[in-house]
């Protein structure tokens, strides 16, 4: 382990140099936030501000990193889920002078340790996927509340937590839920998901999808997402669901909506995607067929009860990377992705650059925004804030346009019609 106090501490310098090449490479497929690097890196509206960030290191990241950066800002970064931080692009991002502190493997002490360092130089924007970060300033920092004035989150989950925390009156400062743009949820979530996903799952069994009953916990974005792609491969999909819209939307996309009591019994691969804990506990192991294979795609790792399983096995061994093989007393086998973790990206790369270009403009957007507030005097309710629609449509915009695409513009007598409600048939 490289540690350098009040710098870094990450697996290893020395494979800083690949974590650069896998950088590039992300930002030869990330456009959008090229240019907004490009426009942002002349006027530095984040110069004075401290950002301390937890959210995945990946190569994408790297690039919203580098980007703040760009624009002015300071920054600390830790990895937002032990298993998903890739230590050469931590390297890479060290040893270009980010503060960070992040390595694969971590254990949950070693977790919540570099959450604390990131916020040693007290920050006055957080940014977070998860808002584990978000968690541990007003657990354990709530002094350093008083000087944050505002932050972003990245995810279903996070901001699900953190607007139950402002319906409590609990949130100390506001929150963008950068997770609710529409150039989020409807690309990275689905797209994004559900491509990293199989991806993941591939990487570590090598198994054929056609053919087989994939299983589908959670049919929002994610496992929309998922679902869309497993049935692409050609597998028989199926989804459980406790939303009756959200069921309802499944077997309109042609998939089989079931309990998961009875899909336990028929699937062979299975994914999480919910949100919620003890999606799958010992009753649907209990049920399972041999060689069943289940994963998860949800931000946490409690969706599969991980306890349960470990109560039930007679062995388990590593068989390959990232799959871990239970024999259950009874003889039957079955594989554990990731240790439950977030199957993307523990056992693959996470999301393709392309989608995360638009997410991550988002998340660049709304720091600058929180910023300027800050320059103007506005101080904002502690509570969760939407993203403004331009936002959403001028990053979108900006995306076709380097796809090379074009779209019509409505006149202003189109633009007239629409508000006029005198107008009948």
């Amino acid at each position: 382990m490289d540690y350098k106090k009040g710098k870094y501490k990450v697996r290893d310098i020395k494979l800083a140099d690949d974590g650069r090449k896998r950088i590039e490479w992300a930002e030869s497929r990330m456009p959008v936030m090229m240019a907004l690097r490009e426009k942002y890196s002349k006027t530095k509206p984040l110069k004075g501000f401290k950002i301390a960030g937890c959210l995945h290191v990946t190569k994408e990241t790297a690039v919203l990193v580098e980007t703040l950066r760009s624009a002015g800002a300071q920054i600390s970064w830790s990895g937002c889920n032990p298993l998903s931080t890739q230590d050469d692009i931590a390297a890479a991002l060290a040893k270009n002078g980010t503060e960070i502190y992040a390595w694969h493997g971590q254990n949950v002490k070693e977790f919540y340790w570099s959450i604390d360092r990131t916020l040693d130089m007290k920050p006055n924007l957080t940014l977070d996927d998860g808002a584990d970060l978000i968690f541990t300033v007003h657990n354990k920092h709530r002094k350093l509340a008083e000087n944050i004035i505002g932050g972003t989150e990245e995810t279903t989950t996070g901001v699900h937590r953190l607007r139950a925390m402002a319906a409590d009156k609990k949130l100390l400062y506001p929150v963008v839920a950068v997770n609710d743009a529409e150039t989020k949820w409807d690309f990275d979530n689905v797209y994004g998901t559900g491509q990293s996903s199989i991806d993941g799952i591939l990487r570590a069994t090598s198994v054929l999808l056609a053919g087989k009953n994939f299983v589908v916990a959670g049919f929002g974005h994610c496992g929309r997402g998922v679902a869309m792609r497993a049935a692409g491969m050609g597998a028989n999909v199926i989804v459980t669901e406790v939303k009756p819209t959200a069921a309802l939307k499944a077997t309109l996309e042609g998939f089989t909506v079931m309990p998961m009591d009875q899909a336990a019994k028929i699937g062979d691969i299975f994914i999480t995607a919910t949100g919620v804990k003890d999606i799958i506990i010992k009753k649907h192991f209990d049920k399972m067929r041999d060689g069943a294979i289940i994963c998860n795609t949800g931000h946490y790792d409690c969706e599969i009860n991980i306890e349960d399983l470990e109560k039930l096995k007679k062995s388990k061994r590593t068989v390959r990377a990232n799959n871990e093989e239970y024999t259950m007393k009874d003889g039957r086998r079955v594989y554990l992705l990731a240790q439950g973790r977030l199957v993307n990206l523990a056992a693959a790369e996470g999301h393709p650059s392309e989608v995360m270009d638009m997410s991550f403009a988002n998340q660049f957007m709304s720091q600058i925004r929180l910023a300027q507030y800050d320059k103007e005097g506005i101080r904002l309710d502690p509570e969760v804030i939407d993203i403004p629609f331009e936002q959403d449509q001028e990053i979108a915009g900006i995306k076709l346009k380097t796809m090379g695409y074009k779209i019509d513009r409505l006149t202003k007598e189109q633009k007239v019609y629409m508000d006029d409600y005198s107008a009948g048939t």
